[in-house]
């Protein structure tokens, strides 16, 4: 979104782009190696040329040192954060792990803990005047949803249905003491990192598997719709799937 932005949004005051790291000057590298340096930026170098680029990126994004993890992303620079809470009027997330078998602790501050943290800068920014949270679970559902029917052709997507999940939700405060009660108990077994590391991925599946998915397919029945999703994951060609299905998708939707 920071290339599409600058594409075809030029006149953009200012993009403040939040990175994991220890500084300022560590971000601002980080951004030039990982982000600018991408062939995503080609058409955008051809368009206005190398110099030109440069300068419209030294003018626009600003790079933050931070991490979602923390209250205030753990800013340092007040005067930074001060600015920020002052200018920013759209708020865009899209910071998150993807690993199925991530650390649970790793997982639960970084996509439940981080994006309450987004939400909560969100609204003492002054003039802001949307926050957009990206994830790929929605898509991921729709295309998948399809392929199992046995309708890989199909053009339509299949229409969003707003839930009350009241019902189905996660205990922060309950999972987070699991999580610092497990992590005092690998530490006093005095373990190396490595066990710690596959430790805490069990964790993950097990509080998932045993807590969440349950109450998912409990509010999947309530809502009539195990019908539609009550399918064994096992009998899917998975590279069939995202080589034909949920890769061309993406592309068709995104481009």
């Amino acid at each position: 979104w920071v290339e599409k932005t600058l594409r075809v949004q030029p006149t953009v005051k200012r993009l403040y782009l939040l990175l994991r790291a220890t500084d300022i000057k560590s971000a601002k590298k980080r951004f030039n190696n990982e982000i600018l340096q991408a062939e995503l930026f080609n058409v955008l170098r051809e368009k206005i040329d190398i110099n030109n680029l440069n300068s419209l990126v030294k003018e626009k994004i600003f790079p933050v040192a931070g991490d979602i993890s923390f209250e205030d992303f753990g800013i340092e620079n007040s005067e930074m954060k001060d600015e920020m809470l002052k200018e920013i009027d759209i708020v865009i997330n899209s910071a998150a792990t993807t690993r199925f078998d991530e650390r649970y602790h790793i997982a639960m501050n970084i996509n439940v803990l981080g994006a309450a943290n987004v939400l909560k800068f969100a609204k003492r920014c002054a003039n802001v005047k949307i926050l957009v949270h990206v994830s790929t679970g929605h898509y991921f559902y729709v295309s998948l949803t399809s392929y199992v029917c046995g309708e890989r052709e199909r053009e339509e997507v299949i229409q969003e249905k707003s839930f009350n999940f009241e019902d189905s939700y996660i205990d922060i405060d309950v999972e987070r003491k699991v999580i610092e009660d497990k992590l005092k108990d690998l530490e006093a077994q005095n373990l190396s990192s490595k066990e710690v590391t596959m430790a805490m991925r069990d964790l993950g599946i097990q509080r998932f598997d045993d807590c969440n998915t349950e109450r998912l397919r409990m509010t999947m029945k309530e809502y009539k719709m195990d019908d539609v999703l009550n399918f064994n994951p096992s009998c899917i060609n998975w590279e069939d799937y995202l080589l034909h299905t949920h890769i061309p998708g993406v592309v068709k939707r995104l481009a």
